[in-house]
């Protein structure tokens, strides 16, 4: 799994997300208020802008990958008290272990980091596939994953990893909601996309065409 991913790359993923997560808050938030309060995509638009204010201050020439990691899990934890804080904090500490003391990674570290990252969320949230929740994207992206040769290539892998998220991700609509405040909603809850699952696919796409746009520099 030939492939070079170094800080900047890190740094320039996280800008990505932050504004992909501007440009689908309202729609995060419409697909919330069929579910719950309605506030998912403004509550993600909060933690990726605080995370955007480190990018461009403490962060800007932090060469160290595992310190990066650190700090968006805190950051984005200290700046979203909704449940999906800890859980996204945790995916980034869990997977900052695996980067820490790193300028560079290499395709099976980034295997790694994704897989701490899904277990710790996993492991914080309790929730299992089924429940309606952003681990009926993250669990299929795990196995897809955990399957990746050394020797393939790593983008291409990864796009595997993507399509089996996205497959998960949108198996949401036919689920009855059986945790958070969407669980109250019983069967009217089918028919509906989650919008943790969706966010947590948008996290993982960004991902892919980051290293996907890498590869043409």
């Amino acid at each position: 799994m030939t492939m070079k991913f170094t800080a900047k790359d890190l740094l320039t993923y996280l800008k990505n997300v932050v504004e992909v997560m501007e440009e689908n808050k309202d729609y995060l938030c419409e697909l919330d208020r069929k579910l719950g309060d309605g506030d998912h995509g403004v509550t993600m638009s909060i933690g990726w802008q605080a995370i955007n204010e480190k990018l461009q201050d403490e962060l800007k020439d932090e060469e160290d990958c595992g310190r990066i990691c650190i700090t968006t899990g805190r950051t984005f934890l200290s700046a979203v008290g909704s449940s999906v804080g800890p859980l996204y904090a945790t995916g980034f500490l869990r997977g900052a272990k695996v980067v820490q003391n790193k300028t560079e990674v290499t395709g099976e570290d980034v295997k790694e980091f994704w897989i701490a990252f899904i277990e710790g969320i996993k492991e914080r949230g309790q929730a299992e596939v089924g429940d309606k929740t952003m681990v009926d994207t993250l669990q299929p992206a795990l196995e897809s994953l955990k399957e990746l040769q050394s020797t393939e290539d790593f983008v291409e892998g990864f796009a595997k990893v993507v399509a089996a998220a996205k497959t998960g991700m949108e198996s949401t609509k036919d689920l009855l909601s059986k945790r958070g405040r969407s669980s109250r909603l019983g069967e009217r809850s089918i028919g509906n996309q989650d919008p943790g699952a969706t966010s947590a696919y948008l996290i993982l796409e960004t991902f892919h065409q980051t290293i996907t746009a890498n590869q043409t520099v």
